[in-house]
């Protein structure tokens, strides 16, 4: 029962995370703004760039550890990649964003995150 409900928060966990670097890829500026932290700065465009191939590389690296690995080492992944929204909801705060978006969304997603980690590791 338990191995169904891990595997698939992770798989729908790897599959947005790959969805943000695609939306940050193809609509940077849209991304920036449900980011929490709008780019308004022409020369922002290489940074969009970078959390976008961030992002991307993240999710595939998730699922290739998934699927080839197993659930343990997707466990351990998704313990130290929490450190990345658990980031994020301090740049937002820290960069004049809502905090509803910082804790909404990138403290949730840290959340979302651990208890994926932990039940992994209960497979």
């Amino acid at each position: 029962m338990l191995s169904p409900i891990a595997y698939g928060l992770a798989v729908v966990l790897d599959l947005l995370i790959l969805f943000i670097g695609y939306r940050f890829l193809t609509q940077p500026r849209a991304a920036a703004a449900g980011y929490g932290v709008p780019a308004e700065h022409g020369d922002a465009a290489v940074y969009l760039t970078i959390k976008g191939w961030r992002d991307l590389t993240y999710g595939v690296m998730g699922l290739a550890l998934l699927f080839f690995v197993g659930a343990r080492a997707e466990a351990w992944f998704m313990l130290v990649a929490a450190i990345m929204p658990f980031a994020d909801t301090v740049i937002v705060l820290r960069n004049g964003g809502a905090k509803a978006v910082a804790f909404g969304v990138h403290f949730a997603t840290a959340v979302a995150v651990l208890i994926s980690s932990a039940l992994l590791f209960l497979v």
